[in-house]
């Protein structure tokens, strides 16, 4: 294929004319409160109740955040009638609790990246889902921005050609009494920020036939960082570094026989990138204003409302095997370095 005269239109709609539906809130963390910030700022989505273990914690929270009604038991609140569907917002080790109660209380659910700990508890949760015919879909909210459907379709038509690797980084600091320090939550660089790398690498190149990775121990008992090279069944690399201990560029490049797609600074962030020809010759540019973490986050509330009122069970943005394929990378990451999450409840 020749290099391409112009860039496709994101496929993103309106998310303020989504179809509204009566959330609920499981978890009253802090990302949590970025949700429901985004969601109220630019769609019409109703924020009903907040779940928590605590039912001091959850009335806290929804007074402060402007809820209705605070459950101070999980199945309690999944069982709450006035809920379509369930945002699993808690620790990482609880997802898959929190999914299954859903699901099987009869709601759709959204969870928050990552899906599981494992893609044995990931493929769990989906099968159940399925069997129940509901909703379920993975909160990596990168997945569902304007940009990113723009990039999918450039390499739906193979526009920079055949992808021969893919370079990505993710690095963020954080002080000592946060929660990713905390091996008992599965704490470490990996899950929390590796995965955007990890989930772009499996959307391009797929499951690796090869992971050869290198960590670093860290004396609260996590892997501080690591570093990982994937190859697939032809050889074509991805690469992926994540840190705790500082900010790096947070970038990506994806090369092609074609061309290259560079991002213009973090590349799960929105903003703009390029597509460049092989020989530099000729260069595209997707341009939308730079945002913030987080400020996308209501893109996949408004995508699972249109997606649920459609009587789909998945969103093509981010599906059900994409998720699953992006935790078998995950597991044989871990298991090239050594990470064992045996301490965060993860029989291996």
């Amino acid at each position: 294929m020749s290099f391409p005269i112009s860039l496709p239109a994101s496929r993103i709609e309106s998310a303020a004319e989504a179809q509204i539906l009566r959330w609920g809130i499981l978890g009253s963390g802090w990302i949590a409160e970025r949700f429901i910030e985004s969601v109220r700022a630019h769609t019409k989505q109703d924020i009903v109740a907040v779940g928590s273990r605590s039912k001091e914690r959850a009335a806290e929270f929804a007074s402060r955040m402007g809820l209705k009604r605070a459950y101070g038991d999980y199945k309690e609140f999944v069982a709450a009638d006035d809920l379509d569907v369930i945002y699993v917002a808690t620790p990482h080790p609880l997802h898959h609790e929190g999914v299954t109660l859903a699901l099987n209380a009869g709601k759709h659910v959204l969870v928050e990246k990552p899906m599981a700990l494992n893609r044995a508890q990931a493929l769990e949760m989906v099968e159940l889902a399925r069997r129940q015919k509901l909703f379920l879909a993975e909160a990596l909210w990168t997945f569902y921005l304007p940009k990113f459907d723009v990039l999918r379709q450039l390499l739906e038509v193979k526009a920079i050609g055949e992808i021969k690797s893919v370079y990505t980084d993710y690095g963020e600091y954080f002080a000592r009494d946060h929660r990713i320090f905390d091996p008992k939550l599965a704490g470490g660089p990996l899950l929390d920020l590796g995965i955007y790398a990890v989930a772009l690498l499996t959307e391009i190149l797929g499951i690796p036939e090869r992971v050869l990775g290198v960590g670093q121990l860290d004396p609260q008992g996590v892997v501080g960082q690591l570093s990982a090279i994937l190859t697939d069944a032809a050889g074509n690399q991805g690469t992926v570094s994540t840190t705790l201990y500082g900010f790096t560029p947070t970038n990506a490049v994806i090369v092609g026989t074609e061309g290259t797609i560079r991002f213009d600074g973090p590349f799960h962030l929105p903003g703009p990138f390029a597509v460049v020809s092989a020989d530099r010759s000729q260069t595209l540019r997707y341009e939308e204003p730079r945002g913030e973490h987080f400020e996308g986050l209501y893109y996949e509330t408004a995508e699972v409302a249109r997606r649920i009122v459609s009587g789909e069970v998945e969103t093509p943005h981010r599906t059900l095997e994409a998720s699953l394929e992006t935790m078998a990378t995950l597991d044989m990451i871990r298991r090239s370095i050594g990470i064992d999450l045996s301490t965060a409840g993860l029989l291996e």
